[in-house]
């Protein structure tokens, strides 16, 4: 590694082996999405095997650009959530997976003209500065939220399930607790015990750890095993070039279109915000350095994922794992790149990594990132109580995007209607408003 490389990570107080160190911790907490994504996608008709490679050389070629281009420790992979979107709503009305594909093509690109002319950047920094901190710390209750939900410390229970299938109307319990009976969750403790022993002590490397036993616990447990057959294979890459644009250039396909370019405008923003405030990038009025790039990148990502045929890829909230484990350049990025470029030729490897083990570093993570909370001034009610509801709903609705939606919309309110119009940002209206007519069209 070149003297000038070690000059650039010293200026933001990291080192190689950090940023190695990093780049591992956020692979492992993202190497679900290898098998998450293929299996939803496949109920659009797109096949495993060619979906899982899609899936990995899309997080690998776009999380390596994010690395080279914008220097942000941010990784990216085909997304949680826009997956279903497209697999189950978007195919069918599109007509094909290929069409839905093309769709998600047009939608990154219409981001990135975004991008370009500075809305997307003048958005971000038209938000208030106690709105950016509950965005961060929802996103770390959300991470937390699913990292319960996959270790099973909270469940839904089957009453309400079935209470629900009788009449979906019915107000009833939505989660429960789980039970140490199961094997998962006792792992799940298990392996927040060790990350939290780590953390406390100020191991480097405790997420890593924290996971690394879980996957071994997890083998003696026989939760997880070791895959049968060849552990390496030629990856497959029918879907690669398949997407189809000029089926997706459809009057009856716009309202689709929007609702895609308005979550991913969002999602990102948001994540954005989240990683750099738990690296410490931001300047002294809470600005991202080099924000253009890093959005740039993103928007160019989804359009990347639609053509390699494995949704759009967008960044991923798990890249604070890898914060907190010391990473604060673009190397962590291109780390994450690389290893899921090999996961490409062993994904089953990959897969060796239960959610049960994955799911400690995530709580551990938001955690940390809730730590940002501290920061909203409680005592101004006008910003406090919209940030507020931006913090608990990002995890209440499972979406990052409703929950700034909700936050924005209460914010504006609050601050026409008390008299303080005139201090709000032109753009915070607009945003108040598209958000508005997205949730009253939902």
């Amino acid at each position: 590694m070149t003297g000038a490389v070690r000059a650039a990570l010293a200026a933001r107080g990291t080192t190689p082996t950090r940023e190695i160190r990093g780049g591992v911790t956020t692979f492992l907490t993202m190497a679900y999405i290898l098998f998450a994504n293929p299996a939803i996608l496949s109920a659009a008709g797109i096949p495993v095997e060619s979906a899982v490679a899609a899936t990995a050389a899309a997080a690998a070629l776009c999380s390596i650009l994010m690395g080279l281009g914008a220097n942000f420790p941010m990784a990216l992979a085909p997304g949680m959530g826009l997956n279903a979107v497209i697999a189950f709503q978007v195919a069918p009305a599109a007509g094909s997976w290929q069409a839905a594909m093309g769709l998600v093509v047009l939608a990154g690109l219409l981001v990135l003209a975004l991008v370009l002319l500075g809305l997307r950047e003048a958005v971000m920094l038209a938000i208030p500065p106690d709105l950016r901190r509950a965005i961060g710390g929802g996103i770390g209750l959300f991470l937390a939220l699913i990292g319960a939900v996959n270790a099973r410390l909270v469940v839904v229970p089957q009453s309400t399930i079935a209470g629900l299938t009788r009449d979906p109307t019915s107000v009833l319990p939505p989660v429960t607790a789980g039970t140490l009976h199961s094997p998962e969750t006792a792992l799940a403790l298990a392996g927040l015990i060790v990350i939290g022993i780590g953390l406390a002590v100020g191991i480097r490397g405790a997420i890593v750890l924290g996971i690394l036993f879980g996957t071994g616990l997890a083998l003696l447990l026989g939760i997880t095993r070791m895959p049968e057959g060849a552990w390496l294979g030629v990856p497959r890459f029918d879907t690669v070039g398949q997407a189809d644009v000029v089926a997706a250039l459809r009057l009856s396909l716009v309202p689709m279109l929007l609702s895609l370019v308005l979550v991913d405008f969002f999602d990102t923003l948001g994540t954005a915000s989240a990683v750099a405030e738990e690296a410490g990038l931001q300047d002294e009025r809470g600005n991202i350095p080099g924000l253009r790039r890093i959005l740039a990148v993103d928007a160019v990502s989804a359009s990347v994922g639609g053509f390699f045929g494995a949704s759009s890829v967008t960044s991923y909230v798990e890249s604070a794992s890898g914060v907190a484990e010391g990473a604060r350049t673009g190397l962590h990025s291109v780390v994450v790149g690389l290893l899921f470029g090999l996961a490409m030729f062993a994904a089953p490897l990959a897969g060796i990594v239960p959610a049960a083990a994955t799911a400690p570093a995530l709580i551990a993570v938001g955690f940390l990132m809730c730590q940002q909370v501290t920061r909203i001034d409680f005592r101004k009610v006008d910003t406090a109580l919209p940030a507020f509801v931006l913090l608990i709903a990002i995890p209440f609705t499972y979406s990052i995007s409703h929950g700034i939606g909700y936050g924005f919309i209460t914010f504006v309110a609050i601050q026409l209607l008390s008299g303080r119009g005139r201090m709000v940002h032109p753009l915070m209206y607009a945003t108040a408003g598209a958000f508005l007519a997205y949730l009253v069209t939902q």
